[in-house]
């Protein structure tokens, strides 16, 4: 009896200790502890308290040598970061912060403090980051600011990694990050080690042409940088030639990665001259860029003469029809590095692609090729392309030039225009809702006046879905993310849709499945078609279902299309994130 009592305690006590074992790794696999790493990556943790976050902060303090903190797949409120920052202020030896996804669920209003009190923490950490990647933390124009000062600080002068994607920073956000690291560069300078930043990526960020142009500013002053990930920014062919012009003073880059923005022949041809002066570049990725057939032989005469390392080539769907496409091939005949060429999705053929295989199949590198399974077709030669294109190019600059000049009127404070030589100043011509409707900007709706809102809400029939549909999407239409314009959608957009939704003709779901429809999510058996893009209403539609009048029944519906996988959706991310994540707590 002794004997089998014994026994069992024994049995007891080994499965005990097997458990122990088995929690411990457990705990260590999920901090990773080592290495001089410390990880809470995809924890899942909801740290919004001082107290919720004591586990993590115990863990930081007791780690000596601590070289990166890992946080990602977490949320961490205003408070939270707080205590975890007075635990840093102590970790001089901190070089890497991988903080990407770390504020899900959180008001755009609680980013910036957080990233403040991080940032000042590491400050006076005396840290010397080598990275630093905030990358998947939807915080827009402001966020860039709660890490303006860490950017300018000597923790970051000795900066090589710096990761912001899919963050919607925005033509502002772009600005401001730009001005930080020429100052970051200015001051790192003036102590005798320049910042030599090496990669930089900030993809599906909004920067369009302004906010990539002051990029390539801060880039041209830089120097240093041997990899730049900028795709789906909207950028056309003046940031396009900007960004050529600063990465030609970067002469150790090996990877440009701009997929999904629109060159055109400008921008490509631009970006060809400065590929001829990159001696180590080694992937070229342009794939849905619209560099067209001219874009496609300037660059493949910059392959011909130089790249030499080059060991991806990407022109996938950019309409290039079957000679470019062929001169392309010819192109990388001495390439020996070469280990993929992209030309899916354009204009070539059976025959041409055919022929593709046979040029590389010469050279002994039909490997190299990847799939044309998406090809267009060929089309027929004419002077088509070549017109519509100047036509684009044009009407851009002509926007372009018209804004700028909007800019500059409104910039004109009183004292200026009564000083200015004409002394009766031309008023702008009235507008009215039927003529903003037509034609909407945003200059327009904030010409209505303080009552657009009202204005608009009396002036649309509400028992009519598809005028209410139509409305909604006009107003969207020219959000930004500057107060007074965003302001004015907000308050438009509620004052239309509570007349709508309080009303009792008004039928809520064929409201829904009519705006699905022109978004473009939802398949008509009617030819509608979709608007050109989603980030406006989509950036309405995430206020909106946060209000009162908004019946919560239709949100399960809005998310599970949101959540289906869409191109157009994928442009804006930023939005769509947004988005997903205000249903999710409704």
């Amino acid at each position: 009896m002794i004997e089998q009592f014994s026994g069992l305690n024994i049995w007891k006590s080994r499965k005990m200790a097997s458990e122990d074992i088995t929690k411990l790794a457990e705990s260590l696999a999920k901090t990773k502890v080592g290495g001089g790493q410390l990880s809470f990556k995809g924890q899942s943790l909801k740290l919004n308290t001082a107290e919720d976050a004591e586990e993590v902060i115990k863990q930081i303090e007791e780690f000596d040598g601590l070289e990166a903190l890992r946080l990602e797949g977490n949320t961490v409120g205003v408070e939270a970061a707080k205590v975890i920052a007075k635990a840093l202020e102590k970790k001089s030896e901190l070089k890497r912060c991988h903080w990407s996804d770390m504020f899900t669920g959180r008001l755009r209003s609680e980013i910036p403090p957080a990233l403040i009190s991080l940032g000042d923490a590491l400050i006076t950490a005396g840290a010397q980051l080598l990275e630093l990647d905030l990358s998947d933390n939807a915080f827009g124009p402001d966020g860039v600011r709660g890490f303006e000062v860490l950017l300018k600080s000597p923790a970051c002068y000795t900066l090589q990694e710096l990761k912001l994607n899919n963050c919607g920073m925005g033509i502002g956000g772009g600005k401001i990050l730009a001005a930080a690291l020429k100052e970051c560069h200015r001051k790192s300078s003036a102590q005798g080690k320049p910042l030599a930043l090496k990669i930089f990526v900030a993809g599906r960020n909004r920067l369009e042409n302004d906010g990539a142009t002051a990029l390539a500013e801060a880039f041209g002053i830089i120097g240093t940088l041997e990899e730049v990930h900028m795709p789906q920014n909207g950028i056309n062919h003046p940031g396009i030639t900007a960004l050529a012009q600063a990465f030609a003073i970067n002469p150790l880059l090996k990877v440009i990665n701009l997929n999904d923005n629109t060159f055109t022949e400008k921008g490509a041809v631009a970006m060809a001259e400065t590929l001829k002066a990159l001696r180590q570049l080694e992937v070229v990725n342009f794939g849905d860029c619209l560099v067209r057939s001219k874009g496609a032989v300037a660059i493949a005469d910059a392959v011909k003469e130089g790249l030499h390392k080059l060991k991806e080539l990407n022109l996938s769907f950019c309409e290039i029809k079957r000679d470019a496409a062929l001169t392309v091939a010819e192109a990388i005949e001495d390439k020996a590095e070469l280990e993929k060429l992209d030309l899916n999705g354009n204009c070539l053929g059976e025959e041409g692609c055919e022929q593709l295989q046979e040029i590389l199949e010469g050279f002994n590198m039909a490997a190299v090729l990847g799939s044309l399974s998406d090809d267009e077709g060929e089309e027929e030669d004419d002077d088509d392309e070549e017109e519509e294109e100047d036509e684009e190019e044009e009407e851009e600059e002509q926007q372009q030039l018209k804004e700028r000049e909007q800019g500059e009127e409104e910039s004109l404070t009183p004292k200026k225009i009564i000083e200015s030589q004409d002394s009766t100043p031309v008023p702008s011509p009235p507008v009215d809702v039927a003529t903003f409707l037509a034609f909407p900007s945003p200059e327009k709706l904030l010409r209505l006046g303080p009552k657009c809102s009202v204005l608009i809400a009396q002036q649309t029939d509400t028992s009519d879905v598809e005028k209410v549909v139509t409305a909604l999407l006009r107003i969207s239409s020219v959000f930004k993310d500057e107060a007074p314009v965003k302001t004015a959608v907000q308050e438009t957009t509620d004052a239309l849709m509570r007349k709508a939704f309080t009303s009792a003709t008004f039928n809520s779901d064929a409201f829904v499945t009519s705006l699905l429809i022109h978004m473009g999510l939802l398949k008509s058996e009617e030819k509608i078609k979709a608007v050109p893009s989603l980030y406006g209403i989509l950036m309405t539609l995430n206020h909106m279902v946060q209000q009162d009048y908004f019946p919560k029944s239709l949100a399960p519906v809005l998310s599970a299309f949101v959540t289906k996988p869409n191109r157009a959706l994928d442009s804006c991310s930023f939005a769509r994130h947004m988005l997903l994540q205000t249903l999710h707590q409704l």
